[in-house]
C-alpha cells in the first residue's frame, strides 16, 4: 500500500470511493466530481488530503481542514485495512503543522463513523442543534425603555468577544472583527446591537442572514453535519448558507431571555420585509449558556454531534 498526497485528477476516484462506501448509511446523499472540483479550486492545500493506493489503484482517502476538522478515512469495500494508516497520516500531518487538536462532525445516525473516532481518542463534545420558528408564531417582545437598537461597529468587537467567550470559536478581537466585518458572504449591515441607554455599551448583538440565493431552511436536511453561516460559534467553519438565519450573543446572566427576545424581534422585523422569508432559522451548540433560549422559543429541526480530540 502506498499513501500519497492529493494530485489533480484524483477527484473522480474520491467520489467513487465516497459514494460507494457511504451509500448504505442513513440519509446518504451522493456527491459529484463538480463539487470536489469546486472545493479544491481556491485556497485548497493538496498536502491536507491523502490517498491510499494498492497496486496502482486508489482505494481510500482522508483529509483535514486548517481549522482542525478531519474526515473519516473512506475506503472501497475490501480495503478497510487502509483506514488506520490513512488516518494516522492525517494526524501526523496535523501535528506537524502545530494544530492543537482535531474535531469531526457527522450525522447522528451514523454510529459506525462515531465509533471510529471514539476508538481513536475522540469524545463527544457537543451537538449542533438546528431550530426554526415561523414569523407568525413569534412571541411579542416586551418594551425595554432602558435599551435601544443600533448598528454594530468595529469598536464593539472587544465587548462582543467578551460576552461570547463561551460560545465563539475565535480567540482574538482581530479574528472576530475579520469574521464580522470582512466576511465574503454577509456584510456588517446584517448585524444589530442592543445598547444601554445610559452609556451606549452593548447588551447583546444579533445577526440576520438574508440572501435570496441562499438555501431555504425548510428545504434542507437539518440532520446533515453542516455548520450554518452567521451562527455564533461557527466561526472559521465551512458553512451552509441559510437565508433567514438568526443568531445572537449576550452575557449569560439573568437578562438572557429579555435581551434575546428583543434581538429576535428585530430579526423578525427585518425578515418580514422580504417576501421569500416566512421563518427564522437558528443553530446553536448544546454546550453554550444560550442554548436554553433557543430550546424554549424555537422548534427543533435536527442536530448532529461534534467529536473532539486534543493532541496535548
Amino acid at each position: 500500500m502506498n499513501i500519497r498526497q492529493f494530485r489533480k485528477g484524483d477527484e473522480a476516484a474520491q467520489i467513487d470511493i465516497y459514494n460507494t462506501a457511504a451509500a448504505p448509511l442513513p440519509g446518504f446523499k451522493p456527491s459529484t466530481v463538480a463539487e470536489i472540483v469546486r472545493r479544491t479550486r481556491k485556497d485548497f492545500d493538496p498536502a491536507s488530503r491523502f490517498f491510499a493506493e494498492v497496486d496502482g489503484r486508489v482505494v481510500g482517502y482522508a483529509g483535514f481542514h486548517p481549522n482542525g476538522r478531519v474526515s473519516l478515512p473512506w475506503t472501497l469495500p475490501g480495503f478497510e485495512a487502509c483506514a488506520e494508516p490513512l488516518y494516522a497520516r492525517v494526524e501526523d500531518a496535523m501535528r506537524a503543522r502545530g494544530l492543537s487538536g482535531a474535531f469531526a462532525a457527522y450525522r447522528a445516525d451514523w454510529p459506525s463513523v462515531h465509533a471510529f473516532f471514539e476508538q481513536r481518542g475522540f469524545r463527544k463534545a457537543r451537538a449542533m442543534v438546528n431550530y426554526i420558528i415561523d414569523l407568525l408564531d413569534m412571541p411579542t417582545p416586551s418594551a425595554r425603555p432602558s435599551s435601544s437598537l443600533a448598528p454594530v461597529t468595529s469598536d464593539d468587537v472587544p465587548a462582543i468577544l467578551a460576552m461570547g467567550a463561551q460560545a465563539l470559536r475565535v480567540q482574538t478581537a482581530a479574528e472576530l472583527e475579520r469574521h464580522l466585518f470582512k466576511n465574503p458572504f454577509f456584510t456588517a449591515q446584517s448585524l444589530f446591537c442592543l445598547r444601554s441607554r445610559s452609556d451606549g455599551s452593548p447588551l447583546g448583538v444579533g445577526i440576520l442572514i438574508y440572501d435570496p440565493h441562499f438555501a431555504n431552511p425548510r428545504a434542507v436536511d437539518s440532520a446533515m453535519p453542516c455548520f450554518r453561516l452567521g451562527a455564533f460559534g461557527c466561526e472559521n467553519m465551512q458553512t451552509k448558507r441559510i437565508s433567514g438565519l438568526f443568531s445572537f450573543l449576550t452575557k449569560p446572566d439573568a437578562n438572557v431571555s429579555a435581551v434575546g427576545m428583543d434581538l429576535m424581534g428585530q430579526a423578525a422585523a427585518r425578515a418580514s420585509q422580504y417576501d421569500d422569508v416566512d421563518c427564522l432559522a437558528a443553530q446553536v451548540a448544546s454546550d453554550t449558556p444560550l442554548a436554553a433560549f433557543y430550546q424554549r422559543h424555537f422548534r427543533l429541526q435536527g442536530s448532529f454531534p461534534v467529536f473532539e480530540k486534543s493532541f496535548a
